[in-house]
Formats: structure tokens, C-alpha cells, sequence
């Protein structure tokens, strides 16, 4: 284990410094679309500290946040881990840069990449019946395709466990989250992502600074509350 663990932390450690091998073509895109490293360390140890075995990610990109949940289920040290990324883009806009990067740092036989949109994809786990333990979200930005996606990922994690949102500055996300904790009981975890990078809300620089990573509990009860109720 410590083998493979310092065989994922090196291929981390070459991304934040030197960046992928490969870029589209688009300034300074790699520092953009990627989950800085230190919020990567500590989604890692969020997803250790919870003992996980299963995670669903939604977006891959140039796998920075894929390669941190991996090391997580390396050190967890469960007996089937297992990571499902969901990305339409990874081949034909991302040219396999970050499921490439995920095998050379021997996480491929953990891995499994669904090629397709979220929206396809999450429904089908929930008919296959897969149960996570957490799962990632840095996919479309979109209110609605944000909603939808958790939506899907609350009847995929299981109750009690982990939603961690990328990007909760944006007032798309922050809202689409706002629904689920107004109405379905989700609890943030105040401290997880502290000490990691800080946006303003909606990049206004009058507006609160907030964690770009948000931690969400889910309740321990999958329970559907009234139509009357809603907030």
C-alpha cells in the first residue's frame, strides 16, 4: 500500500508542479479548470477520515481532484474500492490527459470513466443500484444540470454520507445546493475545506469570501418530506 500510495502521490506532485503533459489550447488553462493542490489534500483526507470505499465523481478534466480521491481509497484500504468518474469530455476535449494520468499512477484498476453526460450516466448507477460513500461534483455549472445531478447523488451516496461540491462560489451551484439543504436536511461541514482556496461569491469583490470547496452531510434517513413544506 505505501508502495502505490507514494506511486499516486508523485504523479500529484509532478501535476501541480510541472501541469500535464498536455493543455487545450487555452491560456493558462490547466490553473483554471483544476482543483488547486491544496484543496485536493484536503478532500483526500476528508474522504480518509470517512473510511471510504466508494466515490462517484462527476467531471475529470486533468484529474487533479481524481488523483487525490484515489490516493484517499489507496489509504483507506478497503476491501473493493472503487471510483466512478463521470466525464463526456475527457476524450475528444481533453484527449485522455487525465485518465491517462490516473493509470500511470496505477489507478486504473480502481477506476472506471463512464464517457458520457451526467445526466445519463447518474441514473444508470441508480438502477444499477450502486451505493457510494461520497461523491465529488465539478461538472457543469449550470443550475439546472447542477440540481439535477444531485438529485441522482442522493439516491447513489448513501444517508449519512459525503457530497462535495467544487466551485460554491458560483451562485449557480450555491443555490442548487441551497434547495437540498433548505428542504432535504443536508448539513455543511463548517471547517472541511478552511484552510483551502477562497472565492467571492460570484466573483464580486464586494461580496463574502467563501471556500471554493463545499463539504455536505447527508441525513441519515433517505426520507421524502411533504410537498406543503417546501422552502
Amino acid at each position: 500500500m505505501n508502495e502505490r500510495r507514494a506511486r499516486v502521490r508523485e504523479v500529484r506532485r509532478r501535476l501541480a508542479q510541472d501541469g500535464p503533459p498536455w493543455t487545450r489550447p487555452h491560456e493558462r488553462d490547466f490553473e483554471t479548470v483544476t482543483l488547486p493542490e491544496r484543496d485536493c489534500d484536503l478532500l483526500r483526507d476528508l474522504l480518509i477520515s470517512e473510511g471510504v470505499e466508494t466515490v462517484v465523481e462527476v467531471g475529470l478534466a486533468y484529474a487533479s481532484s481524481a488523483l487525490a480521491v484515489g490516493e484517499a481509497l489507496i489509504t483507506a484500504d478497503r476491501t473493493h474500492p472503487r471510483h466512478i468518474i463521470i466525464d463526456p469530455f475527457q476524450d475528444h476535449a481533453y484527449s485522455d490527459v487525465g485518465w491517462d494520468l490516473l493509470r500511470a499512477a496505477g489507478l486504473g484498476s480502481n477506476a472506471r470513466l463512464l464517457r458520457t453526460w451526467s445526466s445519463s450516466a447518474l441514473p444508470e448507477l441508480v438502477a444499477e443500484g450502486l451505493v457510494a460513500d461520497a461523491a465529488f461534483v465539478d461538472g457543469s455549472h449550470r443550475y439546472h444540470e447542477v440540481f439535477v445531478d444531485l438529485y441522482f447523488l442522493r439516491k447513489i451516496v448513501r444517508p449519512g454520507g459525503l457530497i462535495v461540491m467544487d466551485d460554491d462560489w458560483t451562485p449557480s451551484v450555491r443555490n442548487a445546493v441551497r434547495y437540498y439543504e433548505q428542504n432535504l436536511g443536508w448539513k455543511a461541514i463548517p471547517d472541511a475545506f478552511a484552510g483551502g482556496t477562497q472565492r467571492h461569491v460570484g466573483d464580486d469583490p464586494t461580496a463574502e469570501t467563501v471556500p471554493r470547496c463545499r463539504a455536505l452531510r447527508l441525513p441519515d434517513s433517505l426520507v421524502e418530506p411533504p410537498f406543503e413544506q417546501f422552502h
